[in-house]
């Protein structure tokens, strides 16, 4: 047998005559208010929200006046009641629903303003178990739902940024709101507790539970006010969206110049600053960074060394790149990176000089990081795939001294070593099969995104001669430099390469069936090798 269900409202405009109001952020809240009392509005409140509209000299009856049943169980039970939730879910065009507030004086409510306890300040703020619990809000979420569901006839307003352009709304509709507006804020109300829930679910999985990978991965993110210019390519659309409870990131850097960003912007300014917060602690240190990958890192005892250093690794590829520094930029530095052009510049804080020089450049993108991400920090990674979604921990391995092993007859040199450990670094942030030439702080050759460890390690070391032609230098600076693997050498010819093109010293994770083989090519060609047990690929 067919189950008869209520019609959607025939009708637009439903005039608002009772609003229920119950705020925790009780910004603009006492205008919103005043602003309906003087419509004639019949306000109704819970706790405090109700003492502020007092407070302020405005006409508001509690709760339980409503209900005719005290607040109770400190303030845990006072909205969950039929008088409550009979008034917001109520089909008003429904002859049975009508009846039954007739029956039992159950009055309608027009309008909740309702937005939650703050149980992600409270987590953030690093209260104990108890409090974060008592923060987790259950009669807000649940008149949100009920009025947004009902939002052929109820208005939900959660977010005090739309209590003015609702007003707007009453205004030009003789006290009405209209079934659009409804619509919208219904739309925003759902999402606006499912990322609520989300947050709790996290809570609970993440911290409490200590859960690495859960059943459900509650995920929720707010999107970007400022719109992308466009996807990967002109014909994709991209958007940003960042997580509720705040980050630190590329995503979070302000933008004080130059046109809007597009995605491919964005992810290759990540990578840039992704790889320069390695040297958080270390000398003035520049990366520039193209299609995601660093074509030049140097650090010097300036950053206009360092700029200068990492430019001369590779200048053709550096024209429209990215450019990533981990100081605050100075007038110098900034000079020298307006000589070409640039599509971003990602900087702790810049001078006003260096402002002002930048400006010059109109479609030049500058952003300010702030305090430069820790590399170190935990967190996941996730990239969707056709009908699902990957997910795992960042790669925040560390290279520590207890770490490295010497399987060559000699060990590496306190320069070699250094240049090793700069290597490393930077391979960590190139795209597999990733082969890495450095010395003295600087990078000589990047060989990344090969099908084979071999072509990588060869176009490493034909950049660097390259790079050597274009400077007038007299030779390559892959000659006595140290050569880092992301992975191990599955055979000794792409060690070989780096041994033709100069390398004296060579850091690599280790592991393969053949290390015997590579480390006996190492010791016939005089290599100091070391070990690192851990690999850094990059997809």
């Amino acid at each position: 047998m067919a189950v008869s269900l209520p019609t959607a409202p025939s009708v637009d405009l439903v005039p608002v005559r009772r609003a229920l109001l119950s705020v925790s952020d009780k910004t603009g809240v006492i205008d919103l208010a005043r602003a309906l009392a003087e419509r004639g509005v019949d306000l109704v409140s819970t706790g405090g929200t109700a003492k502020a509209i007092r407070d302020a000299g405005l006409p508001v009856r509690d709760i339980s006046e409503v209900t005719n049943f005290p607040e109770m169980m400190d303030g845990r039970v006072k909205t969950l009641h039929p008088m409550v939730h009979g008034g917001l879910l109520a089909v008003r065009d429904d002859p049975a629903h009508a009846a039954a507030m007739t029956e039992h004086g159950i009055g309608a409510i027009d309008l909740v303003v309702v937005n939650l306890y703050p149980f992600q300040q409270t987590v953030a703020k690093g209260a104990e178990r108890p409090e974060i619990i008592e923060n987790i809000d259950i009669g807000g979420p649940s008149m949100v739902r009920s009025a947004a569901k009902n939002h052929g006839y109820v208005s939900i307003l959660t977010d005090p940024a739309d209590y003015a352009d609702f007003l707007a709304d009453l205004a030009a509709n003789d006290g009405a709101s209209t079934l659009k507006t409804r619509q919208r804020l219904a739309a925003k109300a759902f999402a606006a507790t499912a990322a609520y829930d989300s947050a709790i679910a996290q809570w609970f999985a993440f911290a409490d539970q200590g859960e690495a990978f859960p059943a459900t991965l509650p995920l929720a993110f707010t999107k970007h006010p400022e719109t992308l210019r466009y996807g990967e390519n002109p014909h994709q659309v991209a958007a940003l969206y960042l997580p509720q409870k705040g980050g630190q990131g590329i995503a979070q850097a302000e933008q004080l110049q130059g046109k809007a960003l597009s995605y491919n912007n964005l992810n290759d300014a990540d990578a840039a600053l992704e790889l320069v917060s390695e040297f958080l602690d270390g000398p003035p240190t520049v990366v520039i960074v193209k299609h995601a990958n660093p074509c030049g890192v140097a650090s010097g005892e300036t950053l206009l060394e360092a700029y200068q250093a990492a430019f001369a690794c590779d200048t053709v590829s550096a024209f429209g790149g990215i450019i990533a520094c981990n100081r605050p930029l100075d007038a110098e530095t900034a000079e020298a990176i307006s000589g070409i052009f640039t599509e971003v510049v990602v900087a702790p804080d810049a001078s006003p000089e260096a402002r002002e020089i930048f400006a010059r450049k109109k479609n030049l993108r500058l952003l300010l990081s702030g305090e430069l991400p820790n590399p170190a920090r935990p967190g996941l990674m996730m990239k969707s795939i056709a009908g699902g979604l990957l997910v795992q921990s960042r790669d925040n391995g560390r290279l520590t001294d207890d770490m490295l092993k010497v399987v060559t007859k000699r060990a590496p040199t306190e320069q070699e070593l250094a240049d090793c450990r700069f290597a490393w670094t930077v391979a960590k942030h190139v795209k597999s099969n990733a082969i890495v030439y450095a010395k003295g702080g600087s990078t000589a050759g990047v060989g990344a995104g090969q099908m084979n460890r071999l072509e990588s390690a060869r176009i490493a070391a034909w950049k660097a001669k390259d790079a050597a032609e274009k400077a007038g230098w007299a030779e390559p600076r892959t000659i006595g430099s140290a050569v880092a693997s992301d992975a191990f050498f599955p055979f000794a010819d792409g060690l070989l390469a780096a041994v033709e093109a100069g390398a004296t010293a060579v850091i690599q994770p280790g592991g393969s069936i053949r290390d015997d083989e590579v480390i006996a090519a190492a010791d016939e060609a005089g290599l100091a090798m070391v070990f690192t047990g851990m690999r850094h690929f990059r997809h």
